[in-house]
């Protein structure tokens, strides 16, 4: 079998807090930084802030590059541009160990943390049933794949009816959500079905056929990696395996591991972020 082509991104991610009075004594963490994996190489990355401030990083408890600083002195604004360059060659493949093996108690001990449900990811009780029916699909790689078609049933992607606090049950009693609820849904599926999964964060280019040089606008993404013998990834936001569109920067139990910035400041406690993410196909 031939291996998917890869292709070679640049992403810019620029995020702006604005105070309507100065804000101190601030704290924050950012994972913007791609890390390189088995099917991506990061050639090149950095963060810049303004005011600017001294960094240190760091690997987190999850392998995720962590970028912190502190802004000690009064500022009306900060902003957080975190440029990458990544090359990716996914590998295409679909490990297809049975339920026996992935069942292993050795296996489920090691990825124990990546079964267990988590505040946003309890399952529904509604989809108690289906997990039964799920289980008993030829293998656990297959019954990944019917999870993400029935997320993709239920959910239809609509911005601003779920925020970062949404629990995978939430989502679904409401039947939409954005790229995060539908992550969070098949997590919840997956580890009810004994499948270890993980959350993904990065970018997906937007255009399948986006030719070499343009950029367009794109933001931030989720999706799954499911462990079926190994990792792979599978995006139920767009019912798609990953691939070399997605570009991942950081991966954990659900989005409250791998938020791209969060932090702490004394000031206002009301603040205007914006975000813009541009993606350019290099090759």
């Amino acid at each position: 079998m031939t291996a998917p082509q890869g292709w070679l991104l640049h992403v810019e991610h620029s995020t702006r807090f604005a105070y309507a009075q100065p804000a101190h004594a601030s704290y924050n963490e950012t994972r913007l930084i791609p890390v390189t994996t088995l099917t991506q190489t990061t050639l090149e990355s950095r963060v810049l802030t303004q005011p600017p401030a001294s960094q240190r990083r760091y690997w987190d408890y999850w392998g995720n590059m962590v970028v912190a600083f502190d802004l000690p002195n009064a500022h009306e604004q900060l902003s957080v541009t975190a440029t990458s360059t990544v090359e990716t060659h996914p590998d295409g493949q679909r490990p297809r160990a049975g339920w026996d093996e992935i069942g292993d108690p050795r296996e489920q001990d090691r990825l124990a943390e990546l079964l267990a449900p988590t505040a946003l990811t309890v399952l529904p009780d509604e989809l108690i049933e289906e997990c039964v029916r799920l289980r008993a699909t030829a293998d656990p790689a297959t019954a990944a794949q019917e999870a993400m078609r029935v997320v993709g049933q239920r959910l239809h992607y609509e911005r601003g009816g779920t925020d970062t606090m949404t629990t995978a049950a939430d989502a679904w009693a409401a039947g939409h959500g954005v790229c995060q609820d539908f992550a969070h849904l098949t997590l919840a599926i997956l580890r009810q079905l004994g499948i270890p999964s993980r959350y993904v964060s990065g970018y997906v280019h937007p255009r399948a056929g986006a030719a070499a040089g343009e950029t367009v606008d794109g933001e931030s993404h989720a999706w799954v990696e499911a462990w079926t013998g190994d990792w792979w990834g599978i995006d139920p936001t767009n019912d798609v395996a990953a691939g070399h569109r997605h570009v991942i920067v950081a991966r954990g139990r659900d989005y409250a591991d791998v938020p791209p910035i969060k932090g702490v400041y004394a000031g206002p406690p009301h603040q205007q972020m914006t975000v813009t993410v541009q993606i350019t196909r290099l090759r």
